[in-house]
């Protein structure tokens, strides 16, 4: 009963879904160590632990000998799981080697167009994967080995059913066109370049406002000029409007209002307030004195 396929299960490619793995690799899967051991009475949900213990994948190794991965391929043929478990195998991106272990799954059991649609999207994981085959270790990508799966017809030691061409399907069926990663890196670092050149522009322009809209602090006439050609000028100007007098511009000493001089005379006169007389008027008054004593 361990060896027989789950009843109800349905026929994948018009026959039982353990005849995709061939006779020989099929009989010393069932005399396998790790078979007996931990693949009895394995179902959907207790799987999951033994594919997160895989390290690696393949087919079959040093004397024939299949490996844990063709193992638990094989009892995954046996329980035929419902679709949907199938989609949470594959979302669970932490475990490498479970979505590995699905999609080869996948490859086996599925039609053409649902395998198109559900293992190019896994193409843009790049980890790594070790591969068990004859002679030891070899190291390989995710994105390798999902090519592998949809352009070759032997993998892990398995000759794969026949796939459509994508081609045939795009014109039959009306699958959408694969678009290439590199053509979305490159749309995406133009929206990038037009996004920086917008912000770029943007602080240009308004600098540009900023500059027009602040006001001169000098006057465009008085621009370039030195200090002392301003005050020549200012000279000059006060010079013209004076009449051509000069006027000093120390304050003067005495508080008293200015008297004015001679006639026609334009300077202004400095009067002391000390009462001293000047000698020509000392004798001035004498003499005025000595007529006025003659008179009488």
């Amino acid at each position: 009963m361990a060896n027989s396929t789950v009843r109800g299960a349905l026929s994948i490619h018009g026959g039982n879904p353990q005849f995709l793995i061939e006779k020989v690799i099929r009989a010393r899967i069932y005399e396998c160590l790790y078979w007996k051991e931990h693949c009895f009475a394995l179902n959907a949900e207790s799987i999951i632990d033994k594919a997160i213990e895989l390290k690696a994948i393949g087919g079959v190794h040093d004397r024939q000998t299949p490996t844990d991965f063709m193992c638990l391929t094989l009892k995954l043929l046996q329980l035929q799981p419902e679709k949907e478990i199938l989609f949470e195998y594959l979302l669970a991106e932490e475990f490498k080697y479970l979505r590995a272990l699905a999609a080869f799954y996948i490859r086996l059991t599925f039609r053409s167009m649902e395998i198109y649609e559900l293992l190019e999207p896994l193409m843009k994981d790049y980890r790594k994967l070790r591969i068990r085959q004859v002679g030891g270790y070899t190291m390989t990508h995710f994105d390798e080995f999902i090519d592998q799966l949809l352009t070759e017809d032997r993998v892990c030691d398995i000759i794969l059913p026949r796939l459509t061409q994508r081609s045939v399907l795009e014109e039959t069926e009306g699958l959408p066109p694969r678009k290439s990663l590199l053509d979305e890196d490159a749309d995406a670092e133009k929206e990038l370049d037009e996004g920086r050149s917008e912000a770029g522009s943007e602080p240009g322009a308004k600098r540009q406002r900023m500059l027009s809209r602040t006001p001169s602090r000098t006057p465009p006439s008085s621009r370039g000029s030195s200090p002392d050609l301003r005050r020549r000028r200012s000279r000059s100007a006060s010079e013209s409007t004076d009449g051509g007098r000069y006027m000093s511009r120390s304050p003067s000493r005495s508080r008293s209002p200015s008297v004015s001089g001679e006639e026609g005379d334009t300077r202004r006169r400095y009067i002391s307030r000390s009462p001293s007389v000047s000698p020509d008027r000392e004798l001035a008054a004498l003499e005025a004195e000595e007529r006025i004593d003659g008179d009488v």
